[in-house]
């Protein structure tokens, strides 16, 4: 199976070729094929690998690309919405190759949602090389092969309602700043009787208060049906796991479904969430 590696946000350093190289390697291990984009690490003088243009067209080759079977970013940072003009979505939608990436990654998996209805997989395939590794790759082998422990497979996060009882319908969302680069733009997903999938890495208590209140501000928490926190790393750090919840509290009704786990986001032992797939979680801790 080929599967593309594409960088569509900040661009990769050359000091990460040793890590890119041992992530190829892992990849390949599991029988599989990687090929690298042709803008992947730091053009001279920018924090990027190419144009807007340049990394866009790395995406569109690899979706008409028919051997290519997945297409992992590897990215992360601020710059991933300037692609978004310059994608192909029409290349997207009719692609087999499913697209995965987390952070600023956000921005692309919801603009492909939003115009294609395409979903995609909010996961970093770097975790096949970080920390949790053994644990990682084990989850991924299963996906990949459809072998091994489904109880701690790949998409199988555990998570408890907070409030408002089940929740089941498609899912929108992930890095909740990335998210709401799309406000206002053409790239906004459908949001309408979805669940809203919330985690994010920096942002303290004044920034997750923001983001919060500019959901509530543009009638998001007014349609959706209910809503997975996801872990926020800086806050949880300086409040505890639950004080999303309670920054978030004030803004929603007290009959909003909510469910948090610590299973999806950036931690290095994350597992994936499909952005535009099925949610369906019951009301008892799991």
């Amino acid at each position: 199976m080929k599967v593309g590696i594409v960088c569509c946000s900040n661009g990769q350093s050359l000091e990460q070729k040793g890590k890119i190289d041992q992530l190829i390697k892992a990849l390949s291990d599991m029988g599989l094929e990687p090929v690298l984009g042709k803008h992947i690490y730091l053009a001279e003088g920018t924090a990027v690998s190419g144009t807007p243009q340049e990394r866009a067209a790395d995406m569109n080759a690899f979706h008409k690309d028919r051997s290519i079977s997945l297409i992992f970013d590897i990215s992360g940072g601020d710059a991933a919405n300037e692609i978004l003009p310059y994608l192909d979505y029409e290349a997207i939608r009719m692609s087999q190759a499913m697209f995965w990436g987390y952070s600023d990654l956000t921005a692309v998996i919801n603009a492909i949602y939003a115009r294609t209805g395409k979903p995609s997989f909010l996961y970093q395939v770097k975790n096949l090389i970080w920390e949790f590794q053994d644990i990682q790759r084990k989850r991924f082998q299963g996906f990949i092969h459809t072998t091994g422990n489904k109880e701690d497979g790949l998409f199988d996060y555990r998570y408890e309602i907070l409030q408002g009882g089940e929740m089941h319908g498609l899912s929108a969302g992930g890095n909740i700043r990335c998210l709401l680069k799309l406000a206002g733009t053409p790239y906004w997903p459908e949001i309408k009787d979805h669940v809203l999938v919330l985690e994010a890495f920096g942002g303290g208590e004044a920034q997750v208060r923001t983001y919060f209140s500019q959901l509530e501000q543009i009638g998001v928490f007014s349609l959706v049906q209910g809503i997975l926190l996801g872990t926020f790393t800086k806050l949880e750090e300086e409040k505890g796991k639950y004080y999303a919840y309670e920054l978030l509290k004030p803004h929603i009704s007290d009959a909003m479904a909510v469910a948090r786990t610590s299973e999806i986001g950036h931690g290095m032992d994350s597992k994936a969430i499909v952005i535009g797939g099925r949610i369906d979680l019951v009301s008892h801790a799991v």
